[in-house]
């Protein structure tokens, strides 16, 4: 067997090794991490294990989970530049199950505002979107979060093609979305905020100039 072919096969089992371990080892324990801040939520919520929320728990509870649903957004954001820079291309292995996880934490935002604090009073609800400008945009960031989670399996990226990458740039707005939704919230000390903006605009600044890079090297072998 010539040797170039022994290399390739050597490096193709080492890469089935790989991903077998991140299936299943790597994967399991992040599933689990990242569902820790909810479980010590829902400790707090009924008092077990002696976590406690505040006085008012729905308030606490509802921020919570839309920081986590931003944290998730930075993380699953920082995954691609992370992956050039350390050059490991596995790293892309995680970041579907870290959007899905800002996808279920802003969710269950939405659905803690929905049932416990609005107590699915339906006027109220209507009122609060139309004429509240934070919750406005924070609506509006979930309902673009719904189709990016609703086609993330292997199937719909076959189906789409080409579409499914520009219909998951989406979550550029959506991060935006997000960052001036917890800015219009917290309103006096907004200093948390205004670094999740920071951090999404290094992300995306980033973006635009690996793809610019890419331009350029195109426009130079044309």
């Amino acid at each position: 067997m010539p040797a170039w072919t022994c290399a390739r096969t050597t490096e193709q089992a080492r890469f089935v090794t790989r991903q077998q371990q991140i299936d299943r080892i790597y994967k399991p324990i992040l599933f689990i991490v990242c569902l820790v801040p909810f479980l010590q939520m829902a400790a707090g919520a009924f008092g077990i294990a002696g976590q406690t929320l505040g006085v008012n728990p729905v308030e606490d509870i509802l921020h919570a989970l839309g920081e986590w649903g931003l944290k998730f957004l930075v993380l699953t954001l920082l995954v691609t530049p992370l992956k050039d820079i350390v050059g490991k291309p596995w790293l892309l292995s995680f970041r579907r199950m870290l959007g899905l996880y800002a996808f279920f934490y802003v969710l269950m935002h939405f659905l803690v505002w929905l049932i416990l604090d609005q107590q699915l009073y339906m006027a109220g609800i209507v009122k609060d979107i139309v004429k509240r400008p934070f919750i406005t945009l924070g609506f509006v960031a979930f309902l673009m979060l719904i189709p990016l989670a609703v086609t993330s399996t292997n199937g719909m990226m076959r189906k789409l093609g080409r579409r499914w990458k520009k219909l998951h740039r989406l979550v550029y707005p959506i991060a935006i979305l997000g960052v001036w939704h917890f800015y219009w919230l917290v309103k006096a000390d907004v200093r948390e905020p205004l670094t999740y903006a920071a951090i999404f605009t290094l992300l995306l600044g980033w973006r635009v100039w690996k793809a610019r890079q890419r331009r350029a090297r195109t426009a130079s072998q044309g």
